[in-house]
C-alpha cells in the first residue's frame, strides 16, 4: 500500500485561488493531485505577485484574498510559490499546512472549458495552530516522517493525527524516509509514497 499526498497547482486581469484539501491515496509510487477546490480568491494589491513568498492570505468559506500579514484577517503565510501545474512542479515544504492553486480567468486560452488557466500554486502555513502539516498532525499536502496513517481499503491508506484525535485512529507511523524499499529497517509493515529525493516511507504498526 502506498500513501500519497496531494500537491498543489499569477497572472492577468482576474486571478483566483482554490484551496486544496489533500488526502492520501494509492499511487504507483508518485504523488497524485487530489483536487477538491472549495475557495476562490482575487488579488488584494499587497504585493507585485499575487500570493508571493511571505505574503499572507485570508481564509473564508467562499473567497481567499491576499491581505497584509498584520491584518486581523490574515490566516496563513506563503512559504513557497511555484509556477505551472502542480504535478510538474516541486513539492511543497513538509511543514506546509495546505496548498492554494492560483489560476487566471482567460477563456480564450482555456484548455478544459472552465474559463480558467492555471498559473501556479502557493504552499501555505497557518499563522497560528493548528498545523496539520507538522509531523503527526494528520493533514497537510505531504506525508512526512512522523505522520500516522490507517488502512482505507483497496490498497489505500489515509493520514490521521497520531494523538488519536481524528475520526480514525492511527494504525501505522512513518519512521524513516529512504530511496528504495530494501533500505527500510526490519519490522517495516508498510511502504508509503512520500515523493522527493527519498520517496519511500518506512512505516511500523502503532
Amino acid at each position: 500500500m502506498w500513501a500519497t499526498r496531494a500537491e498543489a497547482a499569477c497572472g492577468g486581469a482576474l486571478l483566483a485561488a482554490a484551496l486544496v484539501l489533500a488526502g492520501c491515496q494509492k499511487s504507483g509510487g508518485s504523488d497524485a493531485a487530489s483536487e477538491r477546490p472549495s475557495l476562490t480568491g482575487a488579488p488584494g494589491g499587497h504585493g507585485a505577485v499575487f500570493l508571493g513568498v511571505d505574503d499572507c492570505a485570508s481564509r473564508g468559506r467562499e473567497r481567499v484574498t491576499e491581505v497584509s500579514c498584520g491584518s486581523e484577517r490574515a490566516a496563513a503565510r506563503v512559504i513557497a510559490r511555484h509556477d505551472g501545474p502542480v504535478g510538474d512542479g516541486p513539492l511543497c515544504p513538509g511543514r506546509s499546512d495546505y496548498v492554494l492553486h492560483v489560476s487566471e480567468r482567460r477563456p480564450a486560452v482555456d484548455e478544459d472549458g472552465d474559463g480558467e488557466v492555471s498559473r501556479g500554486y502557493a504552499c501555505m502555513r497557518n499563522l497560528e495552530p493548528p498545523h496539520p502539516g507538522d509531523p503527526g498532525g494528520g493533514g497537510g499536502p505531504r506525508t512526512v516522517v512522523g505522520d500516522c496513517v490507517y488502512g482505507a481499503g483497496r490498497g489505500e491508506v489515509r493520514e490521521t493525527p497520531c494523538d488519536g484525535s481524528g475520526r480514525r485512529g492511527p494504525e501505522y507511523r512513518v519512521v524513516a524516509a529512504v530511496a528504495t524499499r530494501p533500505s527500510c529497517a526490519p519490522g517495516t509493515a508498510l511502504y508509503v509514497s512520500l515523493g522527493g529525493a527519498r520517496p519511500v516511507g518506512c512505516a511500523v504498526r502503532v
